[in-house]
């Protein structure tokens, strides 16, 4: 894979931004950075940022050169762990994404079971993982009117991406199906279910 064009900023004394044209290249780049220096704290990936902080200023130039040689690194070619996450697709929104997809409500679960998910980011709340997919027909528009309380587990769609919310909140995502899964647990050596690379594939709970 061709290494994309990306600027590299510094961010105060101890964290370097690098920016990246596309999401596909953010996830692409998270992926070649595996192999980090000891000085690197966190590697945080966004929609078109990739965040990283080092342990102390003197740091930074090295983990500079780090950055600017890293290379990106394909989905195919790309190891990581699969996580099954069971989903008892009965949402409130369910029958509008079949309106918005022109689908069956059979055919968005189908779709959506179906797809091999990726972890873009985290971010919204501890746990929530923006993921995606090669399959853009499930992608849909928020609801126009956000509700004031998502429960907790619900798995929705907006935009590209699916998601499962972790906690209980406000939230204006497509709601398509409930989990059981725990997304955060502090008492975990890894609290978010969900991190950045992983790959992800949702089962229809009997």
């Amino acid at each position: 894979m061709q290494a994309a064009s990306r600027s590299i900023r510094r961010v105060g004394d101890v964290a370097l931004l690098v920016e990246c044209a596309s999401l596909d290249d953010v996830m692409a780049l998270h992926r070649g950075l595996v192999d980090r220096p000891g000085s690197v704290v966190d590697v945080v990936p966004a929609a078109r940022t990739i965040l990283v902080t080092v342990e102390r200023p003197h740091d930074v130039q090295a983990v500079r050169r780090w950055l600017d040689d890293a290379q990106p690194v394909d989905a195919e070619v790309s190891e990581t762990a699969l996580v099954h996450i069971d989903v008892r697709y009965d949402g409130a929104d369910l029958a509008e994404v079949a309106r918005l997809t022109g689908m069956s409500e059979r055919e968005v679960i189908a779709r959506h079971t179906r797809a091999t998910w990726r972890v873009a980011f985290g971010g919204f709340a501890p746990g929530f993982a923006y993921l995606v997919t090669d399959d853009d027909g499930l992608a849909v528009p928020r609801r126009e009117t956000p509700r004031t309380h998502v429960p907790a587990g619900s798995v929705a769609l907006a935009g590209e991406f699916t998601g499962v919310y972790p906690r209980s909140s406000p939230g204006g995502w497509q709601l398509i199906g409930r989990t059981d899964a725990e997304l955060w647990n502090v008492e975990r050596q890894h609290p978010a279910l969900l991190e950045p690379g992983a790959t992800v594939s949702f089962r229809e709970a009997p």
